[in-house]
């Protein structure tokens, strides 16, 4: 897979997350609503899933999301942390 081929994301609101199956594996980012943020406390990418930019991808997912929605975000996970101190465009979101 390469790094360009879009992911299919989906919303899963019933677990509070945002996955993806690939091969089988689900990787996913959940999330606490809290008011109007979003807490974001997990990113989650099985070890298969590795190395092809699946964590990040998803992070910009739901940070995309919360733009959409208005919301603002808590990135209590340190991967969405770190996302957001290398895309700064999103810092407004926290």
């Amino acid at each position: 897979m390469s790094n360009q081929q879009p992911l299919d994301i989906t919303h899963n609101e019933d677990r509070n997350r945002f996955e993806t199956t690939i091969e089988g594996q689900t990787g996913y980012i959940s999330y606490q609503e809290r008011g109007d943020a979003l807490i974001y406390d997990h990113t989650i990418v099985p070890p298969a899933l590795g190395g092809r930019g699946v964590g990040s991808k998803l992070v910009k997912h739901a940070l995309d999301y919360a733009r959409d929605h208005d919301k603002k975000v808590v990135p209590q996970c340190s991967f969405v942390s770190s996302y957001i101190s290398k895309h700064p465009e999103y810092k407004d979101l926290v």
